[in-house]
């Protein structure tokens, strides 16, 4: 399904940019891409894309955050030697690159995923 959307994209494209219609084809191409952009489905996706940027964009600060909070914490424990708090942190530090990691693959997973899923009910929404 999305290798015929990016396909009808790529032959519109072609078509735009190697006819010789001129003006007048392309103001009509570009009037019915707008009439498109503008339906229901379609602008509730976007909104649902929106939403899920907007999360996604959050969620990467709070990661970055708790690590931080936890390489200070393990750097600034008492009762160790500077030796030990130093290991502590760089093992905390290591922790942390790899929840912030899974983090980010997590949300870009379902970022992918809620764009699949706005494709193809823009799709549907074309075809009727």
């Amino acid at each position: 399904m999305r290798g015929k959307v990016g396909l009808i994209v790529g032959l519109a494209a072609g078509y735009v940019l190697g006819t010789r219609a001129g003006r007048e084809r392309y103001e009509q191409i570009k009037a019915q891409a707008e009439k498109v952009w503008e339906l229901d489905p379609v602008q509730k996706q976007v909104g649902k894309v929106t939403e899920l940027g907007k999360s996604a964009v959050m969620a990467l600060p709070n990661a970055l955050w708790d690590s931080a909070v936890k390489v200070t914490k393990a750097a600034t424990k008492s009762g160790s030697t500077p030796g030990q708090r130093l290991d502590d942190a760089i093992a905390s530090g290591k922790d942390s690159v790899d929840e912030v990691a899974e983090g980010a693959q997590a949300t870009a997973g379902e970022v992918r995923k809620a764009a699949h899923g706005a494709i193809d009910d823009i799709q549907k929404a074309a075809d009727s």
